[in-house]
């Protein structure tokens, strides 16, 4: 079989030393994941290059290094399937992964790396992450062998080191640019009080400023805590509910008609007066994000008029069933090539690809087209971090000197159990509006 049945995979001490590209299995797989541009194998912008005579074959090698067990197990088997997807879908008869399981500990991570670098590993793809990342680091540049990691974290990056992970930062800017373009220019945020939840603050005070606008108040909640009391303040619910009742107790008494009108409407208020922004970020997902959005109109956050704005976090469709969520937008692949993705993992492996999976296949679809370059394999800064970039199941996407990455992403706006696409994602980074 292409893939092992969830009931047949393997555990640590079963897993392949290496894979290397054989002849497809009998139930053959659909066409490539994406018929948009191929995976990874995007034109250059400009002239085509000039023929070369292609050099001989030389058989390659390349380590993955994932948590295949401990707490992060689930994740890195749903990577490593989709690693060999890609494997088979691109990679020739000379290149090799060798699959390497960290244990999800920084020790782990250091015996797996020196393994492959034992075996001739020429780049290294992940680990996932970053204390593993910052632990196999000194190994791999010893070896002079690049590291195209998983991790989101942007202080791994750099000296060899390749993030291919969905930064915040650029999302960040895509959405607030596309709000600005909206007419929003006054922006909220609540974060996780954490490293996570600061650069995404970092982020949208950067992309505010860029676009014209400003924040104008963040507030931060216990990660994986209850966040009432930060929506209380994000909503200056006090202040805004005593001003209501210093106006209601100013009507009481008066027998006017038009005092009774005004205090029969104020009755039915939770408070008056406006809030200081007029688009809020919410950097949170999961049932996290569906247990704090309620809680924005509930302090008279009114969603109808105060647009949400959010991260690829939001890429559930089942978070559209909170009604305060729809019409939320936020920035996140194109779904297109992501659902059809998923349709073939799930044929393959007959279990569903946990949202990392998309990256293990653009990594290894990466390293298998470098791996045949014109002159031999080519997996040096200059090929790496190539102005024109890459295109994979993620959309285009292409590493910069600093390890950071940029990609080309799509705005989505939240509906009952589904997106719409409301600005496509660019095809080539020329197009790119951050």
């Amino acid at each position: 079989m292409l893939l092992p049945p969830p009931e047949q995979k393997p555990g640590a001490a079963e897993l392949p030393r290496s894979i290397s590209r054989r002849p497809p299995p009998p139930v053959a797989p659909p066409a490539r994941v994406s018929r948009t541009p191929a995976p990874v194998e995007v034109a250059p912008v400009g002239p085509p290059a000039a023929a070369v005579a292609p050099a001989p074959p030389v058989r390659v090698s390349v380590g993955l290094l994932l948590p295949l067990t401990g707490p992060q197990a689930a994740i890195g088997q749903s990577i490593l399937d989709a690693a060999q997807m890609a494997l088979f879908d691109i990679a020739d008869e000379n290149f090799t992964l060798l699959p390497r399981d960290t244990g999800g500990t920084a020790e782990g991570a250091v015996r797996a790396a020196r393994d492959v670098l034992d075996q001739g590993a020429k780049l290294i793809l992940g680990p996932l992450l970053a204390q593993d990342v910052t632990a196999i680091a000194p190994e791999a540049r010893a070896a002079h062998v690049p590291v195209v990691a998983f991790s989101t974290d942007t202080s791994v990056a750099g000296d060899g080191v390749f993030l291919l992970g969905l930064l915040p930062r650029e999302q960040v800017f895509r959405i607030v640019a596309y709000a600005a373009s909206k007419g929003h220019s006054h922006f909220a945020a609540l974060v996780p009080d954490n490293a996570y939840g600061s650069r995404v603050e970092d982020a949208l005070r950067e992309a505010a400023v860029q676009a014209g606008g400003v924040v104008t108040q963040v507030e931060r909640f216990p990660p994986g805590g209850d966040a009432t009391e930060a929506v209380r303040s994000l909503a200056n619910y006090g202040t805004r509910h005593a001003a209501l009742e210093e106006q209601i107790r100013a009507l009481q008494g008066k027998d006017d008609e038009v005092s009774r009108q005004a205090l029969a409407r104020l009755k039915e208020m939770d408070t008056v007066g406006n809030v200081s922004f007029d688009a809020v970020m919410v950097a949170e997902g999961g049932e996290r994000l569906r247990a704090i959005a309620p809680l924005l109109p509930y302090y008279d956050i009114d969603t109808r008029k105060i647009q949400l704005l959010g991260t690829s976090q939001w890429d559930d469709p089942s978070l559209g069933t909170e009604p305060s969520l729809v019409g939320g937008w936020f920035a996140a692949p194109d779904p297109g090539p992501r659902a059809q993705f998923a349709r073939r993992f799930a044929e393959l492996t007959g279990h569903r690809p946990h949202g990392f999976a998309s990256l293990g296949y653009d990594a290894a679809a990466l390293a298998a087209v470098l791996a045949r370059g014109a002159n031999g394999p080519d997996f040096t800064a200059a090929a790496l971090t190539a102005e024109q970039g890459f295109a994979g199941v993620d959309g285009i996407f292409r590493f910069l000197p600093n390890g950071l990455s940029e990609r080309g992403l799509a705005v989505l706006e939240m509906q009952r159990n589904a997106f719409q696409v409301l600005d496509p994602a660019p095809v080539a980074f020329t197009k790119l509006v951050y």
